[in-house]
């Protein structure tokens, strides 16, 4: 199953990157993501949680270390596709 690079976000305020299998981009309340990152801090300049997904985090984010495996997330309220540049971003990290 071909993987996509979202960001995601929770009922709880938590604003996640992650790995998801391109089959999970729909509707649901929980989603298993791999490479896992929290996005702890974004300035103003990331233009939101959305601009993560659009350009991916500068030096002045603060995220979090990769989870080292799976990762199931609950509360789901939404859940982005990164572009093909956020992607590198993260990834790079």
């Amino acid at each position: 199953m071909k993987k996509i690079s979202v960001i995601i976000t929770t009922e709880y305020k938590g604003v996640f990157y992650g790995e998801i299998d391109e089959k999970d981009f729909q509707n649901k309340a929980s989603i298993e993501v791999v490479n896992a990152r929290n996005v702890i801090y974004w300035s103003s300049i990331t233009k939101g949680f959305i601009g993560l997904s659009s350009d991916g985090p500068n030096d002045q984010c603060r995220i979090g270390a990769k989870a080292g495996g799976k990762m199931i997330i609950h509360g789901i309220t939404s859940v982005t596709m990164c572009s093909p540049e956020a992607e590198q971003s993260w990834k790079a990290l």
